[in-house]
């Protein structure tokens, strides 16, 4: 992994904001930006891109090594982005097209894998020899990372529980959802923000947001607090089962559901009945640089702080 002085770019490609961060050798922030990403709209989103490090680079005064996390993976067959819910990303050449752009070559990865070896790198997981990222928002993602090192699997899906079926189902949960991978009851469907709003309005007829639905908990309202608990219960199925196949020492939740404080306290709670195990010592902690955790992680694909 370099090491050398040069900064560390790193471009978050999300679905409604595009972010770059540039960090030194040390992990200190030296700029960052963020613009509303194009949508359905693939020369835009290269145009975006090319001009933010651009931009980056001018007030710098240098060039830096460039990492992206995108909302997909690279095909392993042919280099084209796949499983993107980003849609017009899915089948375009993305790095090809990058490259050819800034003459030089850079790293893509998933940006669940981004969010993991941020916070294992120089966050929550820190000094942990295995960290399952988790990614609570728009969808759900995962990335593994194993003594310092992004696990990317064979088949470029290393992490992907949220294209699971739920574990241990209850006859009301079968067969679940519909999903945009086709799939029916996949764990994206119940955990995801709009999994959570979908489920409330099964319950109550009520269409909220998942941040909404949290107000109203707190505010004592109880189908809220029932749709909390229902999402609680089925996040420590979904992660016992993470638990089960790679028993990580952490599992940090990003995304906008990482900040529901009481998944922290409940989950653990709830996961002892599922693992097979008569001790669980594995820990669930927030990420320790929040939303920024993707787009730090994406600058460190060329390599983290040096070790103390």
């Amino acid at each position: 992994m370099e090491r050398d002085d040069a900064p560390r770019l790193g471009i978050d490609l999300g679905g409604t904001k595009t972010e770059i961060i540039a960090l030194d050798a040390g992990g200190q922030t030296l700029l960052r930006r963020r613009v509303p990403s194009p949508r359905h709209n693939y020369t835009a989103t290269l145009d975006t891109i090319t001009r933010l490090i651009a931009w980056a680079e001018e007030q710098l005064g240098s060039q830096g090594s460039v990492g992206i996390g995108i909302p997909g993976a690279e095909s392993q067959v042919d280099g084209r982005i796949k499983n993107a819910n980003s849609t017009w990303l899915n089948g375009r050449p993305l790095r090809a097209d990058l490259e050819a752009r800034l003459e030089r070559p850079i790293r893509l990865a998933n940006d669940a894998n981004c969010f993991a070896l941020s916070e294992a790198v120089d966050g929550a997981g820190q000094g942990a020899g295995s960290v399952f990222g988790v990614i609570l928002g728009t969808g759900v993602g995962g990335g593994i990372v194993i003594h310092g090192r992004l696990l990317t699997g064979a088949n470029a899906i290393a992490g992907e529980w949220g294209h699971n079926p739920l574990p241990w189902p209850q006859d009301a949960e079968r067969p679940g959802p519909e999903c945009y991978c086709g799939q029916r009851g996949c764990i994206e469907t119940w955990l995801s923000g709009p999994g959570m709003s979908a489920d409330h309005a099964r319950h109550t007829g009520e269409q909220l947001t998942a941040r909404q639905i949290a107000q109203r908990a707190r505010n004592g309202d109880p189908a809220a607090r029932d749709t909390l608990t229902r999402h609680s219960e089925r996040l420590a199925r979904a992660l016992a089962g993470v638990i089960n196949l790679l028993d990580p020492e952490v599992i940090i939740l990003g995304g906008g559901l990482s900040q529901m404080t009481h998944l922290y306290r409940e989950t653990p709670r709830l996961w002892d009945r599922y693992i097979f195990s008569d001790r669980i010592n594995t820990r669930l902690l927030p990420p320790r640089h929040g939303d920024s955790s993707g787009v730090r992680g994406a600058a460190w694909l060329w390599g983290g702080p040096p070790t103390p």
